[in-house]
C-alpha cells in the first residue's frame, strides 16, 4: 500500500510539472489566441485589447497558470476560447471515441503481439521467418502510411470497412474502428511480437526449464508454467509502454480517418492556441500514461512472486 501511495504521489507531481511545461510551450509559441478569434476580420487594437482583458490574457504568465491550476483542483477545466463550451463537456463528448479506439488497439497488441511472438519462438521455420519479416515491416512503415494502405485496400477497394466516422453503438463502432485500430496497433504488434519471441527463446534455454524437462515434466506444462510465465516480465514492460502511448499517437489515426476523438481536437486546439482545451487533453494523456505504468508495476508481482520478495528485502 505504501508503494502504491508513493507512486500516486509521484504521478500527481508529474501531472503538475507536465501541465506547467505544456502551459509554457503554448504561452511561448508564435501567435496569440485573440488573433485566431478575430481571424478573417479587421479589428482595431482597442478591440484586441478588450479581448485580451476579457480572457485574462494580459495577466502575467505565472498568475495565469496559478489561476488555471486552482480551478482544475476545484474540478473546473475552464471554457474553450473558440467555442465558449465548457472544456469538461467538450472533452467528454470526444473522449469515448479515443478510448474505444485505444482499447481496441491495445487488445490487438496483446492478442497478436504476444500470440505471434510465442508461436514464432516455439515454431521455427517459415512461420517464424514470416513473423520476423512482419515485425521488421511494422518497425519501418509509418502509422499514417499504414492507415492509407488499409483505407485503400479494405475500404475503398474491397469495401469491407468504412473509412470515416466512428459509428454508433458497440457493433457499429467495432466495424468503423477496425481499420483505425489495426493501423494504430501495427507498430505495437511488431515490437511486442519481437520482444516476446526473444524473451521466450531466452527462457527456453534457462537452467530451470532444462532441469524441468530432464525430470520428465510434460513439455506443455513446462512451456506454460515456466517458460511463458517467466518470460512475461520484459513483455509486460513493453506492452505497458506501447499501450500507454496509444492515446498520444491516436491523433494521427483520427486525422486520417476523420474521427471525432480528442486527438483531432488537440491538433485543432494547438493550432488555435486554445489553452484550456490543450491543457485538459495533456493532463488526460499524462494521467493515462502514469496509471498504465502503475498497473504494469503491480502486474509484476502477479506474474513473478519473486518481485514482491525482492521489494520487501529492499525495504528492510
Amino acid at each position: 500500500m505504501t508503494y502504491v501511495l508513493r507512486r500516486i504521489g509521484a504521478l500527481i507531481a508529474v501531472l503538475i510539472v507536465s501541465s506547467f511545461i505544456v502551459f509554457s510551450g503554448m504561452y511561448l509559441a508564435p501567435g496569440s489566441p485573440e488573433q485566431f478569434l478575430v481571424q478573417g476580420r479587421t479589428v482595431s487594437p482597442e478591440v484586441l485589447e478588450a479581448i485580451r482583458a476579457q480572457y485574462g490574457l494580459n495577466d502575467p504568465f505565472l498568475l495565469r497558470y496559478w489561476h488555471w491550476l486552482i480551478d482544475v483542483l476545484q474540478g473546473d477545466l475552464g471554457r474553450s476560447l473558440l467555442t465558449q463550451q465548457d472544456v469538461s463537456s467538450l472533452v467528454a463528448s470526444r473522449l469515448p471515441t479515443t478510448l474505444f479506439l485505444a482499447a481496441f488497439a491495445a487488445l490487438l497488441i496483446v492478442v497478436f503481439g504476444v500470440g505471434l511472438g510465442i508461436l514464432a519462438a516455439t515454431r521455427s521455420g517459415v512461420f517464424e521467418k514470416l513473423v520476423v519479416f512482419g515485425s521488421n515491416l511494422g518497425f519501418a512503415v509509418p502509422t499514417f502510411f499504414a492507415a492509407l494502405i488499409l483505407m485503400f485496400l479494405f475500404g475503398s477497394n474491397l469495401g469491407w470497412f468504412p473509412v470515416s466516422g466512428s459509428g454508433t453503438g458497440f457493433a457499429d463502432r467495432v466495424w468503423h474502428l477496425t481499420l483505425p485500430a489495426i493501423a494504430l496497433a501495427f507498430p505495437g504488434i511488431a515490437v511486442v511480437a519481437r520482444i516476446t519471441r526473444t524473451a521466450v527463446r531466452e527462457e527456453q534455454d534457462s537452467d530451470h526449464v532444462v532441469m524441468a524437462i530432464a525430470r520428465g515434466v510434460p513439455k506443455q506444462l513446462v512451456l506454460w508454467r515456466h517458460t511463458i510465465r517467466n518470460s512475461m516480465l520484459p513483455v509486460t514492460t513493453v506492452l505497458g509502454t506501447n499501450i500507454a502511448g496509444l492515446l498520444a499517437s491516436a491523433f494521427v489515426i483520427e486525422y486520417a480517418f476523420t474521427l471525432d476523438g480528442i486527438g483531432s481536437l488537440l491538433v485543432n486546439s494547438v493550432q488555435k492556441k486554445d489553452f484550456a482545451v490543450v491543457q485538459a487533453i495533456a493532463l488526460i494523456m499524462v494521467l493515462a500514461f502514469g496509471l498504465i505504468n502503475l498497473i504494469v508495476d503491480l502486474l509484476y508481482a502477479v506474474i513473478d512472486p519473486r518481485v514482491r520478495l525482492s521489494t520487501k528485502v529492499a525495504a528492510r
